[in-house]
Parts: structure tokens; sequence; C-alpha cells
């Protein structure tokens, strides 16, 4: 078995042989139920290989779904003009970083479907871009953003300026308002949409980045797609099974016995009410590939906005796992020094362990004992 760690194409996973968890009946209802979405998910979660698979969805590409769950729902294949704009890799605490990308996937697009001369505003120009491949194909278009909050991430609480207009501004203040520019696009791009999906770890609901179009829809918390990135207790044992006998006798122990052991160490994820159990696909195809119970996850080293922001905070980190929160003291943003609950829960640090449906409260713990461990050494 060819496990894909570290690799988010999802033509390259099909064509290579590597395991794919098929989520594609979600990816089909996903996108005949609605427009716009946003996902927010910790890293290492799967959130780039979904952006993929929705690109080469839309691009027709049929032969790549072959055998899969989507392949007896869909009947037509049509294909779209797809922007996918990836934020990864990029260090965006670098001067005018962002605004470089944004150039560089502009110009691109217009070099292909044609350029206005009317306008200069990157957000402008890419609305143009869309009218015109809206116009040229005779499709509305779709837009992919994998991990748009990073340009804020990278830069937040760390107190870079820069100089705009003679005058010094925060770097994470100029970041916010280009990205609003740039996002205002698909407000005044209604019309030449056909769907639209933001990915990242936060979704900065107190701040612009969003107030320039029209609300995406917050699947991040929503049952029926709870488990639209990560391996469910079924989907393990499942595409699993062979590993996990083998991890039992490497082991010395039972086969129940040693999923016990892998939910334990690397499941308990929950993202909606439904409290259905997830597993982090980056550990765990870690533990298949090297037959090792080690600590993948945390071992990839604590994101730095959030080392940040834990350096001010005034201690009682240690108090927050195994208590009831409302929903907007874990999901609002903007989390603070003095309020880091909204960016422990989104990293990955906590998650949801119960409902209480009299107060409408929830239960937030650590997820598993790798995470556990992890958190403690924060605090």
């Amino acid at each position: 078995m060819k496990y894909p760690i570290g690799i988010q194409s999802f033509d390259k996973i099909i064509e290579d042989g590597y395991v794919y968890v098929d989520k594609t009946d979600l990816i089909y209802n996903l996108v005949k139920g609605g427009t716009i979405y946003f996902l927010g998910r910790p890293r290492r979660f799967g959130k780039s290989l979904l952006v993929s698979t929705l690109k080469h969805y839309f691009l027709g590409h049929k032969e790549l779904f072959k055998g899969l769950k989507i392949d007896n729902l869909e009947k037509d294949w049509l294909e779209y003009p797809v922007f996918h704009i990836d934020f990864n890799g990029v260090d965006f605490t670098q001067e005018d970083a962002l605004a470089r990308k944004l150039e560089g996937y502009v110009a691109t697009w217009e070099e292909k479907y044609g350029k206005s001369a009317n306008f200069t505003d990157i957000g402008m120009r890419f609305a143009c871009v869309l009218q015109q491949a809206h116009k040229r194909t005779g499709r509305r278009c779709v837009v992919l953003v994998d991990e748009y909050d990073k340009p804020l991430l990278d830069v937040l609480d760390s107190g870079a300026e820069v100089t705009v207009g003679g005058n010094r501004v925060l770097l994470e203040e100029r970041n916010r308002n280009v990205l609003y520019g740039f996002y205002s696009t698909f407000k005044l791009a209604d019309e030449d949409l056909q769907f639209v999906l933001l990915t990242g770890v936060t979704k900065f609901s107190q701040i612009t980045v969003f107030s320039g179009f029209n609300q995406p829809a917050d699947i991040s918390m929503v049952r029926d797609y709870d488990t639209l990135c990560g391996i469910t207790q079924e989907e393990l044992e499942s595409y699993f099974a062979e590993p996990i006998a083998e991890m039992a006798k490497k082991f010395k122990q039972s086969i129940p016995e040693m999923k016990r052991l892998l939910k334990q160490r690397y499941g308990g994820y929950h993202f909606s009410v439904e409290l259905t159990d997830v597993y982090n696909p980056f550990s765990i195809l870690n533990v298949f590939k090297k037959m090792e119970l080690q600590d993948y996850w945390f071992s990839l080293g604590t994101p730095t906005y959030l080392l940040r922001l834990l350096s001010h905070a005034q201690g009682g980190l240690d108090e927050m796992p195994g208590r009831y929160y409302f929903y907007s003291d874990f999901i609002d943003y903007k989390a603070t020094a003095e309020k880091p609950l909204p960016m422990i829960y989104q990293s990955g640090y906590l998650t949801i362990k119960d409902y209480n449906w009299e107060d409408e409260t929830f239960l937030l713990d650590f997820p598993n004992d790798e995470v556990k461990a992890g958190f403690f050494v924060l605090s």
C-alpha cells in the first residue's frame, strides 16, 4: 500500500496508485448545494487535497474519478474555467509578498483571457478576467483559494511594519487591506461565478476580509460536511485493515486493542454536534507508513502565529481544556493574548467533545494523546 504523505495533488495520488480515501460523494453534494463556501480545518488535515480534487472535478477530468463514488452521481462532467490560488509556500512576512503573489496570478490569467485597459486595481482586474473567461467559455468560473488566511497568520501579532503612502502601517493591516480589495471581486463578479471555496485555519469573522463580498456559507461545523477532511473510524477500518493487522502483530496486540490505541492517540477530532470521530490524516498515514506510534503532527512544530499570540498570554492555558463554552467563545475571531481560545481551537489543539442542547454550549478538550502532549509543551 502506498501512502500519499506530503502529496496534495489528486491526479498524482490517483495516477500513481496511492491510497485515496474517497470523499467524492460529499464533494458532489457540496458543489450541487451552493455557490460560495468557507471551510476551516487545522493544518495538515487534507484541505489542499480537497481543493485539488475540486479543481480536477471542475476541469471535467472524468477519467481520474473512475470507480469513485462520484462516478455514479455525476452525469455531465462539464469543463469550467478554474482559478486556483494557493498561498502555501510563500513567506508573507516579506514586504509586498502578497501583492506580488496576486499580481503573478492575475497577470497569468490576463494573458489567457484578456486584459482590460480600464483597470489597474488588482481586484477589479481579477473581476474583469472572470467576466472575460465567462464570456469566452460560455461557463461560469470556479475560484478555489487554498489557505486564504496565510498572508494574515504569517504576520499576526508580529508588529512588522511597512511604508504605505508615506506612512508606517502594520504589515498585518496592509495584508488585510490587500485581501479585502481582492476578495471584493466575488461580489462584483457574482453572475460570473459557478463555485467558490476558501479554505484556511480561521475565518477572521470580526475583521473586514470577508465583508467585501457575499458572505460564504461557513461549513466548518456543518454536520453534512464534518468528515469532508480527515479519516473517519469507518474509513480507517475499511481502507487500512491490512496495516492495522500488521501493527497489531508487531505490537503483540489484538486487532480491537490496536484500533483502540490508534483512536486514543490520533483520533478524537469532532467538527459538529454529531460528534463523528475523525483522525488527523497526516498522523495516521505516517503511522502506517513507518509502523511506529510517534507524535507525527506535533513534530511539525507549533505555528509561529500561535507562539507569538501565546507569548503575551497571561497564563491559564491549562484551564482551557475540559470546560463548556458558547459558540462565540471559540469560533469568533479575533483571538488576543487575553483570549487565545479561538486560535487554540481552530489550530486543532482542542476539539468538541460534547454538546449541551439545553444551554447550547460545547465541551472543548484534547482530541487525543498526541495533541495533549503537545499542548502542555505550549503551556
